[in-house]
């Protein structure tokens, strides 16, 4: 059974509406996701497109949609794909809505950057609005602290977010850099400000920093004065914000210990955006991209248990078959929004602009890009 056969399964079992649960937000008729001529349908646009178009896909995605992706990739990867190709007029970008941000702020103007489904978001990315960053960073101002502190934003984020970060003299980051951004920022400052995920914020600091659970606090953006004293805040080395993946944030330490009771020798490979205790835990602890090269530079017979995103880890498992790779949750775990994202969305945006319909295109506002992009080349600046 495929993967997405079974998340349909799942859905229908708890009795929910299909198109709902997948955010159907556009106008005009999707094709039926049963429709055995879709793939057909999907390689003829492909082909009238041309180079005129691009298809990013991330790795996070079902294989229906992989299958005519251009590129594979991070969040990252993916957008600076799309700035690298100046040609590509019309940017497919098969992720959230917060990677499609990223594409057209690093893209030209005379690029178009289009998400088949608008309704495919990121919780972590929903869990930090500009009015409560700005909000706490005005605490932080009254308490005298906003000078000596550098907000370093994950790129799971908001062009709003990133756009506060570039503002206020800090850096965007990915998962596989987060360490020297946190290096380039105590250089700059006494006090880091993370946001949104407070956990790759935290394992950075801790494991890679060596800096104690005692001088990283977390702000919650619900709480009065986030949740902390006055006295917690201003001593502080890192404040962390209260977001997560929902994903990674499932996996837990009796995930690791019921898999190597069952497995003996094996490892246990999972993201920093793991809660601390389940990175403590694993033998390898590395980004989607670091992950996967993992996973291809193992040994023949190796076993694997893989705390990441099912797609993921299914494809890798597929394409690896002489290795034993498992998924380290013994329950299905989509992301459900990067799912919103299947091929008849796929089709119907590509079909619409062979007939000269651009729809779905993302666009930032200008000063919101502006200030975001400052953020962004401040991280590509980093050695």
């Amino acid at each position: 059974m495929s993967a997405s056969k079974l998340a349909d399964l799942l859905l229908l079992g708890q009795g929910r509406d299909l198109a709902s649960e997948r955010g159907v937000s556009c106008e005009g008729e999707l094709p039926a996701a049963s429709d055995p001529a879709l793939i057909e349908r999907a390689k003829i646009a492909r082909a009238k497109l041309g180079s005129s178009a691009m298809i990013l896909g991330h790795h996070y995605q079902r294989d229906e949609v992989i299958q005519f992706a251009d590129i594979t990739g991070d969040s990252f990867k993916l957008a600076q794909a799309a700035k690298e190709n100046s040609s590509a007029e019309f940017i497919f970008f098969c992720g959230v809505h917060f990677m499609a941000e990223s594409a057209d702020i690093l893209t030209s103007k005379d690029q178009k950057v289009i998400l088949p489904d608008l309704a495919a978001g990121c919780s972590m990315a929903d869990m930090a609005t500009a009015t409560q960053v700005n909000d706490a960073w005005q605490i932080f101002e009254k308490l005298g602290i906003a000078s000596r502190t550098i907000p370093i934003t994950y790129m799971n984020s908001s062009a709003a977010i990133k756009a506060f970060t570039g503002k206020n003299h800090g850096a965007i980051c990915t998962s596989s850099n987060a360490e020297r951004a946190l290096k380039w920022a105590f250089e700059k400052g006494e006090k880091v400000f993370f946001l949104p995920d407070q956990h790759l914020g935290r394992n950075t600091a801790i494991l890679k920093l060596g800096l104690s659970l005692d001088e990283c606090v977390v702000w919650n953006p619900w709480k009065s004065n986030g949740g902390l004293s006055d006295s917690q805040i201003k001593t502080a080395k890192v404040i962390l914000w209260r977001g997560h993946c929902s994903v990674h944030g499932r996996f837990k330490v009796e995930n690791i210990n019921e898999m190597r009771a069952k497995l003996p020798g094996v490892k246990i490979l999972v993201h920093p955006e793991c809660q601390h205790e389940v990175v403590a835990n694993a033998d390898v602890v590395g980004s989607t991209e670091a992950i996967i090269r993992t996973i291809e530079a193992s040994p023949i017979g190796s076993k694997w248990a893989i705390g990441t995103e099912l797609n993921l880890v299914q494809r890798l498992a597929n394409t690896y078959s002489d290795r034993e790779i498992h998924f380290l949750d013994k329950t299905v775990c989509y992301c459900s929004t990067m799912n919103r994202i299947d091929l008849p969305h796929l089709v119907w945006a590509m079909e619409n602009l062979v007939q000269s319909r651009v729809v779905n295109q993302i666009t930032v506002e200008a000063q919101t890009a502006k200030y975001a992009l400052i953020a962004l080349e401040r991280m590509l600046a980093l050695p």
